[in-house]
This record gives structure tokens, sequence and C-alpha cells, in this order.
């Protein structure tokens, strides 16, 4: 008998406060030290390490820095308002009307979240550059014209611009369109009772409805192209301007200028905290509330003779976004040189030899790539896991402050992380510059937000009452969690995990400041032969990284065992 309670004693062993003390520690050393290290070298001068104000003071009388700021804000709103006009009515288009094959169109641009900005630029690189560029080799060709012939450059500000809004707009949209899903009918049908047309009842029952999510999407289309580094290292650099993020890198070149670097981060990390707050004082705002039960399915609009002018603009803008950059890639893999046009005799195979067997840092890479994205899918799913139940389920008092950690990276720009983990961890006291581990940190920290979110809203859908019954039974918390919430939340975790491994292995922003020969990932690989003019290789290695995004993806949606994952890549 009494050997009977001492191992039900053992077996109900709450390990909760042990683990919540062990996150609490693991998370603020990922989240607070980078930051606390950013302001300490932000007041310290490079030379003698004393107290200083002069990095502050450098950023308001040195006019290199004035003007990157100036340009990427210049450059975010324009970004911003670019995506939410088209991503507007394309979203309107697909949810709310019978355009022909809306659904596919719906299905594309959400998995153009897959594709990495970085490489969306290259992508145009390759179609508009004022010299080899596709589109320009094209229109001299057909109308007999000399090489000083430009037709569209995209080495401009307003190329800038557009390449990263076509890639940024999938945020607007989804926004938008799931919004407008969620519009009740039954407030569009009183509008045409009361004699509203279509268009009334758009400009004054419809969109007022989804302007919140509109205004959000726009905001985080700003925030998105703002912390940015790669798309305007690709374009804005060979132009001859810097945007912020691209300054604060050129600050770790020799000499390097620590302090100014960190001091330059804070004010990009203000105005992301400002812009995440304001997105969620959007979003968290009532536009309307239902009464009465459900309220109907969305009202679909008849587009009648506007159906091939609608079905011209959905295409225009799919070419733009999604087959003209994947078709440069695809041809400038198989072809000799990007302006070739495609024959029998200019498809080749190099380039993927090269790559594969020639040269020696793709396998490095790859193999760096794929480990750190397996091992931080790993571990951050099994960190958010625990943390998500600790916070949802309120079981230990101060539970919410892992909430607050694992959603503060949210707000910390890639490029302000790679200066704070630099800064921390480049130091002789932990040595871990020029390792695999400062990767595995950094992108633990990115990438933990995402993992959260995703198992906290999991969470939410499984009762507290399977949980107590066990623990009734004697069962622990954690042993609650492993034999019964986390077989229920299967999906989700494995949704996670493909979601935070696909945003591993194409992160850029802070990775360019971490990385160095023994170190390099892909998409580091990618910048670096963009700057030796390899444009081959580099779409066999992007194809490379868009075939392994796009099979973890549909390995989360399709395969039967995973019960269908509602994962949606990022962009």
């Amino acid at each position: 008998m009494s050997a009977t309670v001492v191992e039900g004693r053992r077996a109900s062993v709450d390990l909760s406060v042990p683990i919540f003390l062990i996150l609490g520690l693991l998370l603020s050393v990922l989240v607070i030290l980078p930051l606390f290290w950013i302001i300490w070298y932000s007041f310290t001068s490079d030379g003698g390490g004393g107290f200083t104000l002069a990095n502050f003071a450098a950023l308001v009388t040195d006019p290199t820095l004035v003007r990157a700021y100036a340009i990427a804000i210049g450059m975010a709103f324009a970004v911003g308002v670019l995506s939410c006009l088209v991503a507007t009515p394309m979203a309107w288009l697909v949810a709310r009307t019978d355009l022909p094959g809306r659904r596919f169109f719906r299905m594309l641009i959400t998995a153009s979240f897959v594709t990495p900005p970085f490489l969306g630029a290259i992508a145009y690189e390759i179609l508009a550059a004022p010299n080899s560029g596709i589109v320009n080799v094209a229109f001299r060709s057909l109308f007999g014209l000399d090489s000083s012939t430009v037709l569209v450059n995209i080495y401009t500000f307003t190329g800038l611009v557009f390449a990263i809004a076509c890639f940024t707009f999938p945020y607007v949209f989804t926004l938008v369109a799931n919004a407008l899903d969620k519009v009740p009918s039954d407030l569009e049908d009183a509008s045409a009772i009361l004699g509203g047309g279509a268009m009334t009842t758009l400009r004054k029952v419809t969109f007022p409805l989804v302007l919140p999510a509109m205004l959000a999407g726009t905001l985080i289309a700003i925030l998105q192209s703002l912390t940015m580094f790669g798309s305007p290292a690709i374009i804005a650099l060979p132009a001859g301007f810097h945007v912020i993020t691209t300054k604060i890198w050129s600050l770790f070149q020799f000499p390097p200028r620590l302090g100014l670097a960190a001091a330059a981060a804070i004010p990009l990390l203000v105005i992301t905290v400002m812009l995440l707050r304001a997105q969620k004082a959007i979003l968290g705002r009532k536009g309307y509330t239902v009464l009465g039960g459900k309220s109907g399915t969305p009202r679909i609009n008849t587009l009648g003779n506007w159906k091939w002018a609608a079905m011209a603009f959905v295409l225009t803008v799919l070419s733009l976004t999604i087959f003209l950059p994947y078709g440069a890639i695809l041809k400038t893999a198989f072809t000799n040189t990007a302006g070739d046009p495609i024959t029998w005799e200019t498809l080749t195979l190099r380039h993927w030899r090269f790559v594969l067997f020639e040269f020696s840092a793709t396998q490095l890479a790859l193999r760096n790539t794929f480990l750190l994205g397996i091992l931080t899918a790993t571990i951050v799913t099994a960190i958010a896991l625990v943390t998500a139940y600790l916070v949802t389920r309120r079981s230990i008092a101060g539970a919410g402050y892992l909430g607050v950690l694992a959603t503060a990276p949210v707000a910390i720009p890639g490029i302000v992380l790679g200066v704070g983990l630099f800064l921390s961890y480049a130091n002789p006291t932990f040595q871990l510059y020029g390792t695999l581990w400062i990767l595995l940190i950094a992108f633990m920290t990115i990438e933990l937000p995402a993992g959260y979110q995703q198992m906290s809203s999991s969470f939410a859908g499984v009762h507290p009452e399977l949980e107590e019954a066990g623990r009734i039974m004697g069962a622990s918390r954690l042993r609650t969690l492993w034999d019964i919430t986390a077989p229920l939340l299967r999906t989700s975790v494995v949704a996670a995990w493909c979601f935070v491994f696909v945003g591993t292995i194409r992160e850029l922003s802070a990775t360019i400041l971490l990385t160095t020969a023994n170190t390099k990932l892909v998409s580091v690989i990618i910048y670096d032969l963009n700057e030796s003019g390899d444009l081959g290789a580099i779409c066999v290695l992007g194809i490379l990284l868009l075939v392994a995004s796009f099979a973890v993806v549909y390995i989360a949606n399709r395969v039967p065992v995973l019960g269908g994952s509602q994962m949606n890549a990022r962009g």
C-alpha cells in the first residue's frame, strides 16, 4: 500500500515551476540580452569605450544616416500604399465576386508567401536591369535599337518600391480577403433592400467594415519593407543609395563602428514597436457586431461585362508578382546567360553542374541551412508548446511574463537583432561568432513569436476539462500536456514546425551580420553570388530553396496522417 502511495506521489510530481523558471531564464536571455547590449554600445565610444552621446548626435548630424532613414521611411510608406491599392481590389475580386478561377488565384497569392523577397529582387534584376535585363534586351532586339536604349530600370527608387511591393502585397491581401469573408451578408442585403446599388453598398457598407483590415495590412507592409535588408541591398546599393538597414550593415564593414550601428538601430526598433501597436489597436477595434446567430454566407457579386477587365487586372498582377519572376529564375537556371533566348543551343545544365558539384560552398551552405532549419523548428516548436500551455492555462503565477517574452521578438527587426546578437556573443566571454550556435540563437529568437502564436491560438480549441481529468487521475501538468493535449494538437504542432522551418531557411536580415566563411547559409551564398554577378548559380540555389519550402508546405497541408494543417507560408 505504502509503495503504491509513493509511486503515485512520484508520478504526480509537478515540474511546472522548474520548467517555468528555466523558460523564463531562456527567453530573457534570448530577448533581453541583445537589447541590453544594443543600448549599452549606443552610449559607448568605439575607441576608448567611455560614455558618450556622440552616436545619437550623429543620427541627426550625419547626412548619410539622415538620408538613409528618410529614404527608408519614404520607401516603406510607398510600398504600403502601393500594396494596399493592389491588394484590396484583388481581395474583393477573389472573395466576393464570380470571377472565374478565383480559388486558384487566391491559392497562388497565398503560395507567394514562400518566395523570399531577396530572391524576388534578384528575379527583377534579371528582368529589368538596364543593360542585361530580359525586358530591355527583348525590347531593343524587337525594335532594332542600340544598347543605350533602356525601357525599364530596376536600379531606381521607384524600381525598389515596385520590387518590394510585389512580394509584400500578399500581407494586405490576406487580411482584407479574410475580413471580406466575415462581412455579414445581412448588412449588404439590407442595403440592397433599401435601394442601394452594388457600388453604393460596396462604398457605404462593405468598404467601411474591411477598412481596419486594410489599414492593418498596410502597416504590416510598411513594417516589412522598413526592416527588410535583402531587396534594398540588391537594388538600392547598385543604384547608389542606402536605406537604414543597408546603412547599419555598412557600419559593420572595416573599420567597424559598433557604437554608431547600435545607436542607428534604436530608432528603427522604436518605429517598429509603434507600428505594431498601431496595427494591434486597429485590429482590436470592433467594426460590427452580429446579433442572433449566423449572419449568412458572403454575398457574391456578379461582374457581368466587367468580368474580362477584372480577369485582365488579376492576371497582370499575378504576372508581375509570380509568373514573370518565377519564369525569369527558371530560364536563367537553364540558359547560358540571362539575356539569351530559349533555344536548343542556349539550353544548358552547366549552372546546375557548377552549383551541385563544382562550387565548394554549396554543400556546406545546404547542410548548414537545413541543419539549422530542422534544429530551430524543433526547439522553437517545443518551447512554444510548453510556453503556450503555461500561459493559456494560467497554471502558474507570472506565466503571462513568458507570453510577453515569447511575442516580444516580433518587434525587433532582423537587422537590429543581428546587431544585438553580434554585440552579445562576439565578445571574448562567449566567442560564438563564427559558429552555428550564434545563428541558432538568432533563428530561435526571430521565429519564436510565430511558433508561439500558432500554438497559443491552437490551445484555445482544446477544452481544459480534458486536462483536468488527467490531473484528477494523478498526472502532472507536463504529463497531461504530453499524453492528452499534445496528441490533440498534433496538426498545429506540425504546422508550427513547418512554419518555423520555412521562415528559418529564407532569413537574411540578421544572418548577413552573423555568418562567416565556415557558417555560410544558402541565403547568404545567394547574396554573395549576386555581388559577383553569377545569376545562373543564384537561380539554381533559389530553385532549391523554393522546392524545399514548397515541399514542406505541401507535406504540412496534404499528408492525411497529419490531419491537414492550416499553415500559411510567410513572406
